[in-house]
């Protein structure tokens, strides 16, 4: 009996030894893996559009909002006929504030034959005279009708980043209907992403040799032609303000909201 009680100490010890052993692996991986993912820091949504008015947002290079710009429905609106008694002069607006690393939320809705764009590192300075000349756009388009869905398919559609990089996936949804873009832009890890309805469909760097080699043919840069080598400073800078353009087509966008990383 002596025997069998000490034998049964002996494995229960044995077994609460090996538990004791596993649980501190465990922990230990953890902390490992903790310290090698490195999660990022979010903070707290942020909009940047109350539904209402255009607070927080300018023409570019101008003090003001366009009056070509309205508010219907909850939603920003560029109107192309409020457009027309100011001629040539383009209608882009920008955020009052700027931002480097953050995570951006928008809905947005395009007319049929409808051209517009998201901007980002917007630098607002007399001396650029257009928001392209320095941020980076991702598409919105009318893939059925607009003649750019053609020219270079897949580089000027919907979520492109434009003359860039083409989406992975097309799930874009058609003119008159809401389409989703999330887009994170991280320069702590040079990395941007987007998301299209849900799906991602972009990854790109954000600097260095890989993100110069992409954009070594695209037309801002690209020096064999010669109406865009006046954007030396195309996507340059890391920190700046985030653009809608007016293509001279209807557009709407609402529900944007920002979050820093």
């Amino acid at each position: 009996m002596k025997k069998i009680l000490l034998f049964t100490l002996i494995i229960t010890s044995f077994g609460c030894a090996q538990n004791s052993d596993k649980k501190m692996k465990k922990e230990k991986n953890n902390q490992v893996y903790a310290k090698l993912i490195k999660p990022e820091t979010k903070t707290e949504w942020v909009s940047l559009f109350d539904g209402k008015t255009f607070n927080g947002w300018h023409q570019y290079n101008k003090s003001a909002i366009s009056e070509a710009w309205v508010v219907e429905d909850g939603a920003m609106v560029f109107n192309p006929e409020k457009a027309i008694k100011f001629g040539k002069q383009a209608h882009d607006i920008v955020t009052d504030k700027e931002f480097t690393n953050f995570e951006l939320s928008l809905e947005w809705k395009i007319s049929e034959k409808g051209n517009s764009g998201l901007f980002w590192g917007v630098k607002e300075d007399p001396k650029f005279h257009s928001p392209y000349l320095t941020g980076p756009e991702i598409q919105v388009l009318d893939n059925e009708r607009h003649p750019d869905a053609f020219i270079r398919p897949k580089y000027h559609q919907a979520g492109a980043l434009y003359d860039i990089m083409q989406p992975m996936h097309d799930v874009c949804k058609p003119a008159n209907e809401w389409n989703h873009f999330l887009l994170n832009i991280n320069h702590k890890i040079n990395r941007g992403t987007l998301k299209l309805n849900g799906t991602e469909i972009l990854s790109f760097p954000l600097s260095g040799a890989e993100w110069e080699e992409l954009i070594s043919t695209c037309k801002f840069v690209d020096k064999s032609n010669k109406a865009y080598t006046e954007a030396p400073m195309f996507g340059k800078f890391k920190t700046g303000k985030i653009g809608l353009q007016d293509h001279r087509d209807k557009v709407s966008y609402r529900n944007i909201k920002i979050r820093e990383l």
